[in-house]
């Protein structure tokens, strides 16, 4: 089954790291995505521009609204994700809680729903 770990962390905290502790958390990074591309568990995964570069769209009564930004303001904000397959949901919290910035965040974890059985 595959799961999203959407990646929360707090913006300003992130750039507030020394460059030393950011270099640092970079190369676990690189470690954790090399060690779920060998197990086989990884599908995908980004980091993500900062909120300020975010827009949002709504369409109300058929008229497109755009907004800057996010839609609402949080203490953490989605940093980047993971795609992975899992067994189950105790596999998918196992490679969620190696991900580095869980030390700094959170990590959410959402089931993916697979329609392609019912699209025949």
């Amino acid at each position: 089954m595959k799961y999203l770990l959407m990646i929360y962390e707090n913006e300003k905290a992130w750039e507030a790291l020394p460059k030393a502790e950011t270099e640092q958390l970079m190369g676990e990074y690189s470690a954790y995505t090399d060690s779920i591309q060998k197990s086989g568990n990884f599908v995908a995964g980004e980091a993500l521009q900062p909120t300020q570069t975010a827009t949002t769209v709504r369409v109300r009564d058929g008229k497109r609204l755009t907004t800057d930004g996010p839609f609402a303001e949080t203490r953490e904000q989605l940093g980047g994700f993971f795609l992975v397959e899992a067994k189950d949901l105790d596999e998918a919290i196992a490679l969620a809680s190696r991900i580095p910035s869980v030390r700094l965040g959170c990590v959410e974890i959402r089931p993916v729903i697979d329609f392609s059985d019912s699209m025949g």
